[in-house]
């Protein structure tokens, strides 16, 4: 059993994550900005700005993984203020030995081999670039970071979200670099098909300090 930490664990991707990981026996604490109800039951839950950094040393303390599920909109929109509370986040996660996650988005994906990302084809809308923009800037922070520092970015398909939701199916396929699609061209995982992803690399580690993806 882990203890896990999860930044933004009552949202959508995080939600998806608490609730898998105490269904499989982990011990979990959401956090979030404010008090809200829990994904499960048995998640334990605090409130807080995890832009403070004394409240994110705090809920570190004694946990093996932390997860990042945090999305750069509102007032974390900016590239530099989302940057420097992610490396914050490592700076104490290596501090404390404990290992970081961070969902990111799949628009800093590679559309194929030697390809352009996601991000920068045509028909990405314009009104939601910025965000994969920031997003891949912290991954190259993660990947220009000390070898000291345990990380995993987990990027997923373009169709995720709640606008969504999709099913359960227990099955997903992983790539790298590269957005995967199935055999119609679609991209695309459920909530909690990507919440399984995340608790299997918790439970047995397979990408460390790199990317990946999943869908099916």
């Amino acid at each position: 059993m882990s203890r896990i930490v999860i930044l933004g664990g009552t949202g959508y991707a995080g939600g998806h994550l608490a609730a898998q990981a105490a269904d499989r026996g982990h011990q979990v604490l959401a956090v979030s900005r404010s008090a809200q109800s829990t994904p499960a039951a048995s998640v334990e839950h605090r409130a807080g700005d995890v832009r403070d950094e004394a409240f994110l040393a705090e809920i570190l303390d004694g946990a093996d993984v932390v997860v990042s599920a945090l999305s750069p909109r509102g007032d974390m929109a900016d590239l530099e203020s989302f940057r420097s509370l992610q490396k914050t986040l490592a700076r104490l996660a290596q501090e404390k030995s404990v290992r970081l996650g961070v969902i990111g988005g799949a628009g800093s994906l590679l559309v194929a081999e030697g390809g352009p990302k996601l991000v920068d084809t045509p028909d990405f809308p314009k009104e939601f670039a910025e965000e994969p923009k920031v997003l891949d800037a912290v991954l190259q922070d993660l990947r220009a970071s000390d070898e000291g520092l345990d990380w995993f970015f987990l990027s997923p398909a373009a169709g995720f979200g709640s606008f969504a939701p999709g099913e359960a199916t227990g099955t997903y396929r992983v790539g790298g670099d590269v957005l995967l699609s199935d055999e119609s061209g679609t991209s695309f995982i459920s909530g909690e098909d990507l919440a399984l992803a995340l608790v299997d690399e918790i439970e047995t580690p397979v990408h460390r300090r790199t990317r990946f993806t999943v869908a099916y």
